[in-house]
């Protein structure tokens, strides 16, 4: 049982709190190229330093941002790894999947049908809006991004999977409740890390229901699946596909993607239908090619002594 895999009498919660402090510590240590970057680039230029996240996002190229950002996701799947082996004595992989080894089959297989979706979305929305796109696709600049986000970009989702669906899901369960606790916390905790994004400015607080939504669905599909593999594959179609494809002025990154939206954004198009739609649509096709059963008990079901004292 994935929860049930990092439960032990050794493992108070009060670890997984200094924990998460050491990994958001190492994530800090990450930033400090891009802070020194853009100190030596304003200092150079006669410029003051910039003092909101849209300023930051502006100093450099957009492709130089996305990796000097992307830097503190290294440093911060360090920390976890520091923590795991120093703290709470596991194994990267008892986060990751309750399989004997890490299924990259799943992992594969989850990328490239949320990246079908979305490559087929994109295309039929620009024929049948074309007035909403403008072509943004520059050769190099492009081919740059491909580069960095290919490398960097499934090492951020990769993280974020670690902590919320890996670490935290696991913490969560050594207090002992039912399933259904970790996994609601985990995915209100994800929700709201997004709440500084931009497109909250943009759109409003309604987006909260996709991030949170978006959580849900990837702890629901951990749980079932019992691994975090067909969430690391979709997360990173997720934010790779999405970096090439389709920029906007109002998204977290901006990028020398293939298309520019210059649409304004639609609260149920951007918000509601990935959450009470699509991903139920993915729910049922992950179920039946991978035959979930037991859906109360793996989503609800009382984690018990029983089950911690399995690990002793």
């Amino acid at each position: 049982m994935f929860i049930e895999q990092g439960i032990r009498k050794e493992n108070k919660f009060w670890k997984y709190l200094v924990g998460s402090l050491l990994i958001i510590i190492a994530s800090m240590i990450g930033q400090v190229p891009l802070v020194v970057a853009i100190k030596v680039k304003t200092f150079f230029e006669g410029r003051t330093f910039p003092t909101d996240q849209n300023e930051v996002m502006t100093i450099f190229d957009s492709n130089v941002t996305l990796f000097l950002i992307m830097v503190s996701f290294v440093f911060a799947i360090a920390g976890i790894y520091f923590v795991l082996r120093f703290i709470h004595q596991q194994s990267m992989q008892e986060i990751i999947t309750t399989r004997r080894k890490i299924d990259w089959n799943r992992i594969g297989f989850s990328f490239m049908i949320w990246a079908v979706l979305t490559v087929f979305a994109t295309v039929v929305d620009y024929y049948l809006n074309p007035n909403d796109f403008v072509v943004n696709f520059k050769p190099l600049p492009f081919l740059c991004l491909l580069i960095i986000a290919t490398v960097m970009i499934p090492i951020q989702t990769t993280c974020e999977e670690l902590v919320f669906r890996g670490y935290l899901m696991q913490g969560f369960g050594n207090l002992g409740m039912t399933k259904w606790f970790p996994l609601a916390m985990t995915s209100i905790i994800f929700g709201t890390m997004h709440i500084l994004n931009p497109e909250v400015d943009k759109i409003g607080y309604v987006i909260l229901v996709y991030y949170i939504g978006t959580g849900l669905f990837l702890g629901i599909i951990t749980l079932m699946d019992e691994g975090m593999e067909l969430s690391l594959g979709f997360h990173a179609s997720n934010n790779l596909i999405g970096a090439l494809l389709v920029t906007t002025d109002w998204s977290v990154f901006q990028t020398n993607s293939v298309l520019k939206d210059i649409s304004e954004p639609s609260v149920f198009i951007d918000t509601i239908l990935p959450v009470v739609i699509i991903y139920p649509i993915l729910l049922f096709i992950f179920s039946k090619k991978y035959h979930w059963l037991d859906w109360k008990g793996k989503l609800t079901g009382k984690i018990t002594l029983e089950t911690i004292g399995n690990h002793e």
